[in-house]
């Protein structure tokens, strides 16, 4: 069994989820998001992303962090203040002994939805047809953590299992349900 926390960080809204995988299992713990935008000061909301951080990693108890890193746009000051939020979790993280994982935001949609160009309402629309959730939350910020948390699970999936193939027929015999449309 392994517990990975996914973040989406955000100096606005931070989203957030918890998944436990135990096999090929994937089970939603919680998930959730961080309203930010109440706070004015730049380090409040730092000390904020911190507190929910380190409180998520002292109640559930995962192993991994999958982060999705910060995409550049087209202005710098926001790129400087997702980078530092993106800091605090990591740092968080590393301080309680998770190991961490960063995941392009492409690289996140492409292993949910096959498409790496997918909307955030397709990558949602895909998790809950994975059953992982019933109602759909409020924020696309807390499905976004979820998808980084699964896309950390199916990047990683052959490796948890300690299962060795020695040819592609083998490994595709044993991973059937990773096979689009199989």
């Amino acid at each position: 069994m392994m517990k990975i926390l996914g973040i989406d960080p955000g100096t606005t809204i931070m989203g957030f989820a918890l998944i436990e995988v135990q096999n090929k299992e994937v089970k939603l713990l919680t998930m959730g998001v961080v309203k930010l935008s109440k706070f004015q000061d730049h380090y409040t909301k730092l000390k904020k992303i911190f507190e929910k951080t380190l409180g998520l990693i002292e109640y559930y108890h995962p192993e991994i962090l999958a982060v999705e890193a910060p995409f550049y746009g087209k202005n710098p000051q926001s790129m400087l203040k997702l980078g530092r939020a993106q800091g605090i979790v990591i740092a968080v993280s590393l301080s309680q002994s998770l190991s961490v994982f960063e995941y392009s935001p492409r690289k996140i949609k492409q292993s949910i939805t096959g498409n790496g160009n997918a909307s955030k309402e397709q990558v949602a629309a895909m998790l809950k047809n994975m059953k992982l959730f019933v109602n759909s939350p409020s924020y696309l910020d807390a499905t976004d953590a979820l998808a980084v948390a699964v896309c950390h699970h199916l990047q990683n999936r052959i490796n948890v299992t300690g299962t060795k193939y020695n040819s592609w027929k083998n490994f595709l015999s044993e991973n059937e349900d990773r096979i689009f449309g199989g």
